[in-house]
């Protein structure tokens, strides 16, 4: 992979780590978590109208994966293999493990499993076809992996392409991505089967590629000295703002209907995260302390992919046991203990699972060059 390489980089080398965006990883995946306890448990006051469409969540991450790898292979000459195999290492061993979880829950539980969903999802192409057994058929949350694993895959050409290559052509690539999601929300119009339309908008990989693209040409910019025009707290206060408009939006237009907040908040809520990312970056460049980059924060977002993949089974679990719950009181407790056997979980499969084996197929896989010592200054 070659870098772009329009401008000296100006990210101080002492302080290239961006351990806000760690912290900011729990919250988001915190968010997709109390979605699903709203969705399938029951709702809270308040909390629930505001995560009602917390499926966001995972379009935050799409744009954090983007910004990531750029920050981390800028600057670098990583050959695509070694890049491929660092990100398979990253991802499939704590999805083979969910997979195998979910199945073990459905089996447990009496519910019929698809055997081409399970293998969909360990291939991680279950997003690639409009049927809902083929897309969840093993563990429900996989299906993000199957568009992350098609973003990987074009990474190294992204990189490379001459539209990230000047400021002047990052501002109009962010432009035309967001213009983008904007007319294919738009477009949701002219699908009138629900099934196809939310499969086209939420999960088609090319659709939220755009997305990643966004997060690829942030990180670029401020790996090369861009300033973000809001502040953390600012980025952070219009993020809130946009979850609060969703929720008379959700009163006034049934998920149904294609100009409902169910697609738009996932399609229109890129250019908003990534300002977030980019603020909070900003800031763990510029030496400043977030209340995000502290040793337990960096902790909870190193578990939070794996509490993403097992919270759901978690969930499935305990609502077969013992019920989905009545009144305010018996839900607020059905959601504290899933919040907290989940995590528990998540915090066993990191140090356990996940962190171990990746490191392990790191080890096992293709070598990388000898770095020089400007390219050895970023982690991958």
């Amino acid at each position: 992979m070659r870098p772009t390489t329009d401008a000296p980089r100006t990210v101080p080398a002492g302080r290239v780590r961006l351990p806000s965006l760690t912290g900011l990883r729990f919250w988001a995946a915190l968010v997709v978590v109390l979605y699903h306890l709203s969705r399938q448990s029951g709702r809270l006051p308040g909390v629930s109208d505001l995560v009602w469409y917390g499926r966001s969540g995972v379009t935050f991450f799409f744009v954090l994966s983007g910004f990531v790898l750029a920050w981390s292979y800028d600057g670098k000459r990583v050959p695509a293999k070694v890049f491929l195999w660092r990100r398979f290492a990253r991802i499939w061993p704590m999805l083979a493990v969910s997979v195998a979880a979910s199945v073990a829950a459905y089996h447990a539980l009496g519910t019929a499993v698809s055997r081409k969903g399970v293998a969909a999802a360990l291939l991680v192409v279950n997003a690639w076809v409009p049927d809902q057994g083929f897309m969840m058929g093993g563990n429900p949350a996989a299906w993000s992996l199957s568009d992350e694993a098609f973003f990987y895959a074009l990474f190294p050409l992204l990189l490379a392409a001459s539209f990230l290559r000047t400021p002047r052509r990052r501002l109009w690539t962010a432009v035309a991505v967001c213009a983008g999601a904007v007319a294919l929300w738009l477009a949701g119009a002219l699908v009138s089967d629900l099934l196809v339309r939310r499969w086209f908008l939420d999960y088609f990989p090319p659709v939220r590629m755009l997305q990643f693209v966004l997060g690829v040409a942030a990180g670029l910019a401020v790996r090369r000295g861009w300033r973000p025009p809001v502040g953390l707290p600012a980025a952070l206060a219009l993020v809130l703002a946009w979850h609060l408009a969703l929720v008379p939006w959700s009163h006034a237009v049934p998920d149904s209907a294609w100009y409902s907040a169910y697609s738009a908040s996932q399609l229109l809520s890129a250019p908003l995260f990534a300002a977030l990312v980019a603020a909070a970056a900003h800031s763990d460049v510029r030496g400043r302390r977030t209340g995000l980059g502290g040793p337990w924060m960096v902790r909870l977002g190193n578990w939070s992919f794996a509490w993403y993949l097992i919270h759901e089974i978690v969930l499935r679990v305990l609502l077969a046991a013992a019920g989905r719950p009545h009144g305010r009181t018996a839900t607020a407790a059905f959601w504290a203990l899933v919040l907290a056997v989940s995590l528990t979980l998540a915090a066993a499969a990191y140090h356990w699972v996940e962190h171990p084996l990746e490191r392990l197929l790191r080890r096992a896989g293709p070598g990388t060059p000898r770095k020089s010592p400007a390219e050895s200054a970023v982690s991958a």
